[in-house]
């Protein structure tokens, strides 16, 4: 069996989803990538989570060639091979379709950063993507699904904001590894969750000022990071 460790890992990965929450029957999907071979490892469309083995995982290469395995891979599977094209930073990618992150991809509207929760993860607004165009819903709707993601990031870096919405349809979250992906999100629902409730009670703001913004991001993820353990702690 090719890739076994990443296999397990995104299988991990994939029952993590459902454990937080973020699933509904099978609707969503996790892969990851052996970058070195060239291979990604993926859910296999439409089978119960629970039934999943690492041996169910669909391998593939960089243009969606099944190279082991017996079930065919997720019908996301395009869109997932061009973030991994695109961004070569990234090891995991997940989609969802979670409940408040997908209502504000159906309203085609970014989650703003209204506080310091979501700027610990997301440095700045989480983008939502223009809408599909007709020419673009055809036999290539998974790949242009992809193609729109990247138009969206043009000025954004995918590593300071590891998530979008693609209109009308559901998120999809990155990370370094799949372990991170499936981190990012759980926190994408959990900010859109806020930013929902900030609106209800507060109306529309402008969000949090630049500094603050800057300050919770660097401090996780800066070059001068400060939260959590150092490499050598023990």
């Amino acid at each position: 069996m090719l890739i076994q460790g990443l296999r397990r890992e995104v299988l991990e990965a994939n029952r993590a989803i459902v454990r937080h929450g973020l699933v509904l029957f099978t609707f969503g999907n996790v892969s990851g990538i052996a970058r070195n071979e060239g291979l990604v490892a993926i859910k296999p469309s439409g089978v119960d989570y629970e039934a999943l083995t690492p041996e169910d995982m669909v391998v593939t290469d960089m243009d969606g060639k099944i190279v082991d395995g017996r079930l065919k891979p997720s019908s996301d599977l395009a869109t997932h091979l061009v973030l991994y094209r695109a961004f070569p930073e990234i090891g995991g990618v997940v989609h969802t379709h979670s409940e408040y992150a997908t209502a504000w991809a159906q309203a085609a509207k970014p989650i703003p950063c209204y506080g310091t929760t979501h700027a610990d993860y997301f440095h700045g607004p989480v983008p939502v993507t223009e809408m599909l165009r007709a020419d673009e819903v055809g036999d290539e709707y998974v790949r242009n699904t992809g193609e729109v993601i990247l138009r969206c990031f043009r000025n954004v870096d995918p590593m300071s904001v590891p998530a979008v919405l693609v209109a009308g349809h559901a998120p999809f979250c990155w990370g370094k590894t799949v372990e991170d992906a499936v981190h990012h999100a759980v926190t994408l629902e959990y900010v859109a969750k806020l930013a929902l409730h900030t609106e209800m009670l507060a109306g529309p703001k402008t969000g949090i000022p630049q500094h603050l913004l800057d300050r919770h991001h660097k401090r996780k993820h800066g070059a001068n990071a400060t939260y959590g353990q150092d490499n050598e702690a023990k």
